[in-house]
């Protein structure tokens, strides 16, 4: 019986969560990583599955490619079995059969297009900028009281007037996340609230709260400003990499817009 260490099934389980669609049954030249019941498993196949992993940053080792080679084995193995039992015959089993090559394919143009469309450190550079311009120079440490309406806010000012603790009527809040921590949103920029909670919190001193109800999206607030510090956001080579992923995802989807604007759909 073939068994796999426990790195490389570990290891494993990062490839199969982003692993290669083959076309079962097809037989591909050159040489075979092994053979199963007469059909041979492409030596390209191992490679695939490989390659993926190293781009992820994962080493090329003994123990991945014996379990990559299981793997490989064990799918070959099953697929021989569905497709004696007919099953690739199945409309809705081909559908997806279809769908994942299309994915696959998908995945190539994308990779390739980013390739030859790569962003530029000026670029990223840019949107770092413009980023921490955006979050300003001050972090708010901030609470809140969310209730359905104004009345409900109103009372609530009234009785924190009345010198009635924040804490305690925190736990009627509707918000989930810190109506049992006195309302607590902890450390964040204006930027990081929807603008009328951002509007109304840069406006207040430390240790007031918003003496009429503030209205968003969400129900009616009532905001305390605990504390401010000075924001030190991560330096550029920090970031980097987040950058570089979020301009990556804005370049394909602006590639996307194009090419269905120039579509035939009918």
């Amino acid at each position: 019986m073939h068994s796999a260490s426990k790195l490389a099934v570990a290891l494993l389980a990062g490839v199969l969560a982003s692993a290669p669609v083959f076309a079962a049954g097809k037989s591909a030249k050159g040489p075979a990583v092994a053979t199963v019941n007469g059909v041979a498993i492409p030596e390209s196949y191992a490679e695939s599955f490989i390659n993926e992993q190293k781009a992820q940053g994962t080493q090329d080792s003994p123990q991945l490619r014996n379990a990559v080679k299981e793997e490989l084995i064990r799918r070959e193995i099953l697929s021989q079995e569905a497709r004696r039992q007919g099953l690739e015959k199945n409309p809705a089993v081909t559908s997806q059969m279809a769908l994942a090559s299309q994915a696959v394919l998908i995945r190539a143009y994308i990779q390739d297009y980013l390739r030859t469309h790569p962003v530029s450190d000026t670029q990223l550079q840019k949107d770092y900028e413009a980023i921490t311009a955006k979050l300003g120079g001050t972090e708010y440490k901030a609470r809140h009281i969310l209730v359905e309406n104004e009345a409900d806010a109103q009372a609530i000012i009234a009785k924190l007037k009345k010198g009635e603790k924040f804490d305690d009527l925190a736990k009627q809040s509707k918000d989930p996340g810190s109506k049992d921590k006195g309302g607590d949103l902890g450390w964040s920029t204006p930027a990081s609230y929807v603008k009328p909670f951002a509007d109304a919190l840069v406006q207040l001193k430390k240790g007031q709260f918003t003496d009429t109800p503030v209205k968003s999206e969400f129900g009616w607030h009532v905001i305390e400003l605990e504390d401010t510090r000075p924001l030190t956001p991560p330096s550029f080579d920090q970031v980097k990499p987040q950058l570089q992923q979020r301009a990556q995802q804005q370049l394909v989807e602006q590639m996307v817009q194009n090419l269905r604007a120039k579509a035939r759909v009918n």
